[in-house]
């Protein structure tokens, strides 16, 4: 199965009305972008596949995508909302301060949120300034859809955890955010919490014991775990074989890779394989 690869732009918001109309609302193939998407259903019905897991399409919700998740999303006719896409660049934030619903790996992700109707008058505000705008091309135009994108993200994080947020601050969980960010950026040639502790500037057994008390295992259990996940996704669309898939992670030896996978997924890999190309058939 093919894996597709499409840039992201720096920032764009469509309502899906517009999307169908221009032919853009229905993927035709999983894939996956550079940057980050939102994508929130007000009416209607269908299927969202990330990561191959796949979820009905559910009005008053909201997908968050994060930059390399494969994902198809195949609404039914009439369905209403608005898909807003952008870059960390556009942000002008650093990796490691990103909004909580996008932090990589995170055990406080989720990407999928329920809006309640309080906070959804706000948010929709803050979505019908930023079409607005986006349609113009006036003075200072990208400063004011920064500013505006930032207000929906706080409003989009505070319905994760808004009574819990104050626990997302602090030192101890800025040190497991950007170590998050670096896992993301690394996991290919770094598999060792040394790897990570030396430039977090901390010892192995501090960073292990501070991500586990924020997310409940270690952080050797999350490092595995991401490379588990992009495995996965390649076993599961690129078509590679097992050795070129170990080669891209990072091992050279095949059999390390296979044990690998089967001891962090539960599944030998010529198994998950079959397993995924059976669900895909």
């Amino acid at each position: 199965m093919s894996r597709m690869v499409y840039n992201s732009p720096l920032f764009e918001v469509r309502t899906m009305e517009w999307l169908q109309q221009n032919g853009r609302l229905h993927d035709k193939k999983p894939h996956r972008h550079q940057g980050f998407e939102i994508v929130w259903v007000q009416q209607g019905a269908g299927s969202f596949c990330v990561d191959l897991e796949t979820r009905d399409i559910v009005p008053g919700h909201v997908y968050c995508l994060r930059p390399g998740q494969i994902h198809q999303f195949l609404p039914e006719a009439n369905t209403k909302g608005y898909v807003i896409s952008f870059s960390a660049e556009f942000l002008l934030m650093p990796v490691e301060n990103k909004s909580l619903i996008f932090q990589a790996g995170a055990p406080y992700h989720s990407w999928v949120l329920k809006v309640d109707e309080n906070t959804r008058l706000e948010m929709e505000d803050m979505v019908i300034k930023m079409l607005k705008e986006y349609d113009n091309y006036l003075l200072l135009r990208s400063e004011i859809l920064r500013g505006f994108l930032n207000i929906f993200l706080i409003y989009l994080t505070r319905q994760y955890a808004p009574d819990g947020i104050r626990n997302f601050q602090g030192k101890r969980t800025d040190l497991v955010s950007r170590f998050f960010s670096i896992v993301d950026q690394k996991y290919m040639s770094c598999k060792l919490v040394a790897d990570y502790a030396g430039e977090l500037a901390v010892t192995p057994n501090h960073l292990n014991e501070m991500v586990k008390k924020v997310s409940g295992f270690p952080a050797s259990h999350h490092i595995r775990q991401r490379v588990v996940l992009e495995a996965k996704r390649q076993a599961a669309y690129s078509g590679a074989s097992m050795k070129e898939i170990a080669h891209q992670l990072g091992f050279d030896d095949i059999a390390h890779f296979s044990k690998f996978f089967k001891n962090f997924s539960g599944l030998s890999f010529s198994n998950y394989k079959k397993e995924v190309l059976q669900q895909w058939r």
